[in-house]
């Protein structure tokens, strides 16, 4: 059985999320109203459909057409955050060294650094494998620029762990 965030795990993530938001926007060098652009929200396992749930990640990234920008004109991307909490309290449960706050930190601004990717089309959502390997690449060296500086307990862990993924035959990385 899957076992969801608890209240006071939900208070971590939303915690997480506010750092994550404001250390990627300073990044991107985001007005308050440039976030407004990249529209997203995040569901927790508890909010999850079936098909939502997946093995091995910490995080699904769905795209959907969901938000009109006015009546007479199309659709806007929105995007979805889908945490997979159970994948995140069994990797906290599996390594002590790891902390919910620093964990999350990096999941949601790995996830948000996507989403300002595909909304200032740097990336396309849909690509090959091969093209999809290239972009975590440089999703994860652009998270860890982001994150390298943070003073947040546990977070110079998570980091380190994350090194590996940095690395690829890219100029971006």
């Amino acid at each position: 059985m899957h076992v969801p965030f608890k209240r006071e795990e939900l208070l971590t993530m939303s915690e997480a999320l506010d750092i994550a938001e404001d250390r990627t926007g300073d990044y991107f060098k985001f007005s308050s109203g440039q976030w407004k652009r990249h529209r997203y929200d995040v569901k927790t396992l508890s909010q999850l459909a079936d098909c939502e749930g997946i093995p091995d990640v910490f995080a699904l990234l769905k795209k959907s057409k969901k938000e009109r920008v006015e009546a007479s004109s199309r659709y806007r991307d929105f995007y979805l955050i889908c945490l997979q909490d159970h994948r995140i309290l069994k990797a906290l449960k599996r390594d002590r060294e790891l902390g919910l706050l620093p964990l999350l930190v990096y999941v949601l601004t790995h996830e948000l650094v996507h989403i300002v990717r595909f909304c200032n089309f740097s990336q396309r959502f849909e690509v090959s494998t091969k093209d999809r390997e290239k972009e975590e690449c440089v999703v994860h060296a652009t998270t860890y620029e982001i994150l390298k500086e943070l003073s947040v307990p546990r977070l110079g862990y998570i980091l380190n762990s994350y090194e590996t993924h940095r690395v690829c035959d890219m100029v971006e990385c």
